[in-house]
């Protein structure tokens, strides 16, 4: 399922991941607290939400839950960035990702790791 989040749609969706189901008042509450949002504000981000699949609503009270994982979202993302800025490579995109950086021996196993259990032409 991919559905391009906007910016604003993130800040609700990371509450939605951290929190579990909040229900509409309270996620205007937490934003107006956080980021400074009225409530028409967040009510409309979370409408636009709702029409693209990525929150439910469930009644009584306009309780909302995320249908998408942060996980997809990143996975979305990086797979859009990649495709953007580094020809759909992602070996270009770790190449890149990684110069300049001093890794400890413990990141560099846990790569290693990484790209070793990853079935091939999933990366």
């Amino acid at each position: 399922m991919d559905i391009k989040l906007f910016d604003s749609e993130l800040k609700v969706m990371e509450l939605l991941w951290e929190a579990g189901p909040l229900t509409a008042g309270r996620l205007a509450a937490l934003l107006k607290e956080q980021i400074g949002w009225n409530r028409n504000t967040t009510y409309t981000v979370v409408k636009k939400l709702l029409e693209k699949g990525a929150v439910r609503r469930a009644d009584p009270n306009f309780v909302c839950s995320a249908l998408i994982s942060r996980e997809q979202v990143q996975r979305q993302e990086a797979d859009a960035l990649i495709n953007k800025l580094f020809n759909g490579s992602a070996e270009v995109f770790l190449a890149a990702f990684l110069s300049g950086k001093t890794l400890t021996k413990e990141e560099i196993a846990r790569l290693t790791d990484l790209v070793d259990s990853t079935d091939e032409g999933s990366l």
